[in-house]
């Protein structure tokens, strides 16, 4: 929106008045409790956070894990198959466990056994494989196996182990079942025919929150409602995974023959670590063809005999079980009941926040009276027994297109709002609600889209949407954080404020007012690779350090090319008017440690990874993870500057003493470490524990410095396409994807003047070039051509060395960061994604094409760059006149 005074519409629904106007009585918190203290007390590391994924996973309190760590510290586990005291402790601790789980769900070992698996996906792969199925008889017929088509991935995944044994399997539409013809047992059920099916349901939609009944197992098992007419005994499979992380549920009443659980979801520790809910009167029925150990009664090693143990838990779980994990959730259980009371308690804490954010979400609109949001929902959530604690949306402009789900999270985690977007593990589902075809997603697929990625828009067309979901501990200031972020970002006019900084307290504080963002999407092109090293940093060298044309022992070169920071002013005298000047490389950087600060030469040496040393290094935490200022901003605080003829790499930062780092390993000292880049497996070394002391206390967290091994090679995913060097693979640093990052003057020019206009206070330099610059971190900064030109490009030369285009730099929200402190301002993101018009691009990929090095080679400010369009490169044997026409120099 342009400026002018808040419109209606975007204020948000008041919370007190709200239960009370509610059809039904909401419970709000958990009886004398307040949450702030619950939430002080148990989450304080949730402090300037709101946490919105729950459904994906939901937090352990803290003193649960103390709980479990002094029960640990206390006793003495062995393991439960011997026969020492300490064995037999743990033995009798899991049992007791088990009789817990089942006093949870309201039902005992004499109609349930309980099978530990490694979570509700284990659990259900073993239904697939020891179900009782029938392969085609005389008669041709055989068992079903007949799924919800709004079902996890991890169901919808049986019907390969079905298949493989000749089962029929038919997925069945929620709307089908819904309306599906009530038979009575005696017309539509043969009592004789004995052939087994089973039929898959969720209890609630992991990508909606609907709540599917749970009469259905009943009714199924009776023969009153059939998922398809065919008769024979149906079995059925509740997956409440989902379900029973917020809701009650009673196995007494609702006797499903299978229900795969997963703990984490109720309590959110101990992780990979589930369980499969058996009905004693089908675990007869099971088949098992793998044993292991601890579930034989007898076995010969020399000949095909084994006996299997008898009861249900101890015949399937092969080996032995998480069983310090399986302690572990007796500490759950006890906190979910000492802090809330019990899951009936937080069924209704839960369906209240959605309730009123679902509410409050709908009553959204623009000036135009158009919806803010798209919601997927089969209710209205005006009850927990239909709907549960999610909400499914795509955000809308006030035209009615849907934004990107990629860029939502984008902007959201700016606010600190943590949600889950794309298409949560239920393909089903996410068809179904926005209107994806088969044939539309083998399309995706073939565009590059894939499950779990941030392509979110398609043709126009979204892959997946934006899920907001509640747990125990979630309040009505996480719920309207997010209210405020939606109605900041979309309904108030523009400013340029920074997003401050939450304090403890003020979880996702969101600006006081903001700039709207764009429709964007993550596009499928020709070579959209993510942003090089994760984006920004800062261009500042110490003044006290030798110049960079020092460091190589160099003369600066000309002075036009020296004059490498130019204020707006000055460029737009010269841009905006049509001088574009010589067309040469303006400014050079390396960032020696990946996500620092910027080091700027004037002539740098190339190596065949890229600049010398250029993200040679990386910080990573105490578990060996890369950081980069996403985690944590303060890295760009960091100054890093490289001394060719000491061998050294010097490290400053305000308030400590410089610190230096040699710049190769010592060869019998460097222990060699595994670290993962993209994805990508690489060698690194440790750099030792002084250089870890310094950034961990300038940081604040344990840190490490880690280097790149030199004898280690990682290849580009991409290859070349052009040339006589085409296929050929080029060798990385630490960068996220290419060698090389060219940015144009007079593209940041131009979103510089965007950023300017768009501010409604008249401050002429909001953005200087020098800092908007910085945010990109590109290593070559280019002159002389118009804007955005370069995406056109597909190959350069710079002076003497040559380069092939890959594409555009895919920009994250990085960019938001100020390098000069570290703080986040959502303009710079919003206002490019605006008006590049759904692209967030900026900047290009370079690599190295017909790298000769032989001899030493450099690149200089002040080079010539001759670029080659990508029209002219369909010749290869025209002369160079004719083949590049519209060469610019």
């Amino acid at each position: 929106m342009a400026g002018g005074e808040e419109q209606p519409g975007a204020e948000l629904l008041p919370f007190a008045p709200f239960p009370h106007a509610s059809t039904q009585p909401l419970t709000y918190s958990y009886g004398p409790h307040s949450l702030s203290e619950l939430r002080a007390q148990e989450f304080g590391r949730l402090a300037g956070t709101v946490y919105l994924d729950h459904a994906g996973a939901t937090l352990f309190a803290q003193s649960q894990l103390a709980n479990f760590t002094q029960d640990l510290t206390e006793n003495v586990y062995g393991n439960p198959h011997s026969q020492n005291i300490s064995s037999k402790l743990t033995h009798d601790t899991v049992e007791q466990v088990r009789y817990r789980i089942l006093a949870h769900f309201h039902t005992s070992p004499d109609d349930y056994s309980v099978v530990f698996t490694a979570g509700s996906t284990a659990a259900l792969k073993l239904v697939a494989e020891a179900f009782p199925w029938a392969s085609p008889g005389p008669e041709s017929r055989r068992s079903l196996f007949c799924y919800l088509t709004d079902n996890h991935t991890s169901v919808v995944g049986m019907r390969t182990v079905a298949r493989a044994k000749n089962v029929t399997c038919l997925p069945i539409r929620p709307e089908d079942m819904c309306s599906a013809e009530k038979r009575g047992a005696a017309t539509g059920s043969n009592p004789d025919c004995q052939l087994v099916h089973l039929f898959c349901y969720p209890a609630q939609s992991n990508f909606s929150g609907t709540r599917y009944p749970l009469s259905w197992i009943g009714e199924v098992k009776s023969g009153q409602t059939y998922p398809v007419g065919v008769p024979g005994k149906w079995y059925v499979l509740l997956d409440a995974a989902s379900y029973v992380s917020t809701s009650p549920l009673d196995l007494a009443v609702h006797q499903a023959d299978f229900v795969p659980l997963s703990f984490y979801k109720i309590f959110g520790f101990p992780t990979g670590l589930g369980a499969l809910l058996v009905h004693n009167r089908v675990a007869p029925l099971l088949r098992k063809t793998y044993f292991g150990g601890g579930t034989a009664a007898a076995y010969l090693a020399g000949e095909d005999f084994y006996i299997p143990r008898q009861s249900v838990a101890e015949r399937f779980e092969d080996g032995t079980i998480s069983f310090l994990d399986v302690i572990a959730l007796k500490h759950g259980f006890d906190a979910l009941e000492r802090l809330t009371g019990g899951m009936e308690n937080i069924k209704w804490h839960t369906f209240t926040l959605a309730q009123y954010t679902y509410t409050a979400l709908s009553s959204l609109r623009y000036p135009n009276g158009a919806p803010v949001v798209r919601i997927y929902s089969d209710s209205e959530f005006s009850s927990p027994e239909a709907q549960g604690p999610i909400i499914n949306f795509n955000v809308l402009d006030d035209k009615g297109i849907i934004i990107g789900y990629s860029q939502v999270e984008k902007m959201a985690s700016l606010y600190n709002i943590q949600v889950r977007t794309g298409c949560f593990c239920n393909t089903g589902a996410c068809q179904r609600h926005l209107g994806i075809s088969d044939e539309m997603v083998k399309k995706h697929l073939q565009a590059g889209h894939v499950c779990g990625d941030d392509v979110d828009l398609i043709d126009g067309q979204p892959t997946g949407s934006v899920r907001v979901s509640f747990g125990y501990m979630s309040t009505l200031e996480d719920a309207q954080a997010f209210l405020k972020f939606i109605i900041t970002t979309r309904l108030r006019p523009p400013s340029s404020q920074p997003v401050p900084q939450p304090v403890p307290g003020e979880a996702g504080a969101p600006p006081a007012e903001s700039e709207p963002w764009s429709t964007v999407p993550a596009t499928v092109g020709r070579c959209p690779p993510p942003p090089q090293e994760d984006t920004p940093t800062d261009s500042r060298l110490q003044d006290d350090l030798p110049t960079a044309a020092e460091a190589v022992g160099l003369h600066p070169p000309l002075p036009e090319a020296t004059r490498t920071w130019e204020t707006p002013s000055e460029r737009a005298a010269g841009v905006l008017d049509g001088d574009l000047g010589p067309h040469v490389v303006t400014n050079l950087f390396l960032y020696p440690i990946k996500s620092c600060a910027a080091f700027e030469v004037t002539k740098w040496p190339v190596g065949n990874q890229g600049l010398l040393y250029d993200r040679s290094w990386m910080v990573a935490n105490h578990n060996g993870i890369c950081l980069s200022q996403k985690q944590e901003p303060r890295l760009c605080l960091i100054q890093p500057f490289i001394d060719l003829q000491q061998r050294i790499m010097v490290i400053k930062a305000k308030g400590m003493e410089p610190i230096e780092v040699p710049l190769e390993e010592n060869g019998e000292q460097a222990q060699i470490c595994q670290s993962k880049v993209c994805a990508d497996r690489v060698n690194t070394y440790d750099c030792g524990e002084k250089i870890s002391i310094w950034l961990s206390k300038f940081l604040g967290r344990p840190c490490h410095l880690i280097k790149q091994s030199s004898n280690f090679q990682r290849n580009a995913k991409k290859k070349q396409h052009q040339g006589q060097c085409a296929g050929v693979t080029a060798t990385l640093s630490l960068v996220n994807e290419a060698q090389y990052l060219l940015v144009n003057r007079s593209s940041v020019l131009e979103l510089q003047q965007q950023l300017t206009a768009s501010d409604e206070n008249g401050k002429k330099e909001l953005f200087p070039m020098k800092d908007l610059i910085s945010r990109f971190r590109a290593n070559i900064i280019t002159n002389g051509t118009k804007a955005f030109e370069e995406e056109k490009w597909d190959e350069i030369s710079v002076g003497s060395l040559h380069f092939q285009v890959l594409g555009p730099c895919h920009r994250c929200q990085m960019i938001c960061i100020d390098q000069q402190t570290g703080q986040r301002n959502q303009d710079v993101f919003q206002k490019l994604s605006e008006y590049r018009e759904r692209k967030v691009n900026f900047g290009v990929y370079l690599m190295h094409v017909s790298l000769d090095l032989s001899s030493p080679r450099f690149l200089s400010v002040g080079s010539q760059v001759i670029p080659v369009s990508k029209e002219n490169i369909e010749c290869p044997n025209l002369p160079a006149s004719e083949k590049h026409p519209n060469v610019t120099s």
